[in-house]
């Protein structure tokens, strides 16, 4: 079934039956809905080339995704990527994924924009002082940044989450349960989350004054094992925390075995608190001790900024959306131990 068959069949020109599937206004609702309803009974599927020849559009955007030799998959950027996919599917767009090192990497942005392959891109994870922001300004191109540079000063259209307060609201509630050592396993130091999040901790101490230990907070990649090095490094100390945030379960995987390997139980000798990703396959009630959290999910954040970045291309707008964080509070947290 093509264009030519389905206008056949309906006794309208190509021309009328294409404007009413793209939408356009000047084609009454009736027509759009009658021509809706033949293509879906007749099996109708759009030619994207075709249309992009027409429209002047690729309908595809492009994901760059950083890579380094032995560097482990992230599955948070799987779970986003999941919600990129699902929402491009449901407007008739495709993905680009194009890895990059860091060497080649904005000379792919070049190539990209000048392409005319995709219409957009995304780009996610920021790190501070992003320079890969001030390309795509100087590119021209449509482009939304999931994440953003807290350092940046002029306006850039983003989607992220309020790390900080997240944080912030984590930290207060384990200083207002008495907790005066708190261990925070981060992610990389570079990262623009890691370091708002970092920056919500240090708040919430300060304003209750609290004294920040350095020797109590470590960044890395987040994953299990990290998790695991980092909290026993912290509860061998001299120093050892009363409670422990971490900024992924990954991470929150490790420190359940370091804190369990010291004969030590979460929620009365060491309170545990983590960020969740809302991960299927990984739920925080379902630890051993259910794990308190603070939750926004990737998967949806993946599903938002693909509709974003599709808004922006054809009404461009530099403006920025944060979401708020729940925080979720299960057995894991408790008062100070009593000595």
């Amino acid at each position: 079934m093509n264009l030519k068959a389905l206008s056949e069949h309906l006794g309208l020109s190509q021309t009328t039956v294409s404007r009413a599937l793209n939408g356009y206004p000047e084609v009454s609702m009736r027509t759009r809905q009658r021509v809706s309803d033949a293509a879906q009974q007749m099996g109708y599927r759009p030619n994207h080339a075709a249309r992009g020849l027409a429209t002047g559009k690729a309908r595809a955007i492009a994901v760059v995704m950083r890579m380094a030799a032995g560097q482990a998959a992230d599955p948070h950027y799987g779970e986003f990527l999941s919600g990129v996919g699902e929402s491009a599917l449901s407007l008739g767009y495709d993905i680009l994924l194009s890895p990059v090192t860091r060497e080649t990497e904005a000379a792919t942005f070049r190539r990209l924009a000048q392409s005319g392959q995709v219409d957009g891109i995304l780009l996610s994870s920021p790190f501070l002082s992003d320079e890969r922001i001030t390309l795509l300004d100087e590119l021209k191109v449509p482009y939304l940044v999931h994440g953003r540079d807290s350092e940046r000063d002029r306006p850039y259209p983003f989607l992220d989450i309020d790390n900080k307060g997240a944080f912030f609201e984590a930290a207060r509630l384990l200083v207002g349960l008495g907790h005066r050592k708190i261990g925070f396993i981060n992610g990389l130091a570079n990262l623009n989350f890691a370091n708002e999040r970092s920056a919500g901790v240090r708040q919430a101490l300060a304003e209750n004054n609290v004294e920040f230990d350095p020797h109590l907070i470590s960044h890395g990649e987040m994953t299990d094992e990290y998790g695991y090095r980092s909290a026993a490094r912290m509860l061998d100390g001299a120093n050892a925390p009363t409670a422990i945030l971490c900024s992924s379960l990954f991470i929150a995987l490790g420190a359940v075995r370091a804190i369990y390997d010291r004969g030590l139980k979460i929620g009365s000798d060491v309170s545990l608190l983590a960020h969740d990703d809302v991960i299927p396959y990984l739920k925080p009630e379902n630890f051993r001790v259910p794990l308190a959290t603070t939750r926004s999910s990737i998967r949806a954040a993946g599903l938002r900024a693909m509709q974003r970045l599709v808004d922006g291309i054809d009404r461009p707008s530099a403006e920025g959306e944060i979401w708020p964080v729940d925080l979720i509070v299960r057995e894991s947290i408790g008062p100070l131990p009593m000595t």
